[in-house]
């Protein structure tokens, strides 16, 4: 089975004209970026990273050697090795990790399976998908997500909606 990748960013357009782009960002900013210098399996070799001041950042390539070649790679998801990633403290996750997990109530009702986790400034939020299709959202906070491991979201009752 191969290893799974995580994005940690996307490019979302060239920036000037020697080929720079412009990267939005998943993880926690430039610093934790910088951490690597390939990506997409050796592909993509940073050469130069800095803040944007705007949330995003700005990377240079060695394989990106004009604008052209920088607007080519519009959409392009920026991804690591799930083993290349920093070890984890108590408590603490990757949004990588829980996708795809099953989701179960805490009287053992299958709910679905977590397809996506946002934040939209407030604090994670993990989406379940239900066994019909319809989904909804529960904020990751221990309230509501008591527990969860590498196989399954235990989801309270009164956020199983």
């Amino acid at each position: 089975m191969p290893e799974m990748k995580v994005t940690l960013a996307v490019v979302t357009g060239a920036h000037g004209v020697t080929g720079e782009v412009r990267l939005k960002l998943f993880g926690e900013g430039v610093t934790a970026l910088k951490r690597f210098r390939a990506f997409n399996d050796g592909a993509l070799t940073l050469g130069k990273l800095r803040d944007d001041n705007k949330g995003g950042a700005i990377a240079r390539f060695a394989e990106v050697p004009d604008r052209n070649a920088a607007e080519a790679l519009r959409g392009t998801e920026l991804t690591v090795p799930r083993s290349e990633l920093p070890p984890l403290g108590e408590g603490e996750y990757y949004h990588a990790d829980l996708v795809g997990l099953a989701a179960i109530s805490t009287s053992g009702e299958d709910l679905g399976r977590c397809v996506g986790v946002e934040n939209f400034g407030a604090g994670d939020i993990v989406e379940i998908e239900k066994p019909d299709g319809k989904r909804f959202m529960v904020p990751m906070t221990a309230q509501a997500v008591p527990e969860w491991d590498g196989e399954r979201l235990v989801i309270s009752e009164g956020f199983a909606d």
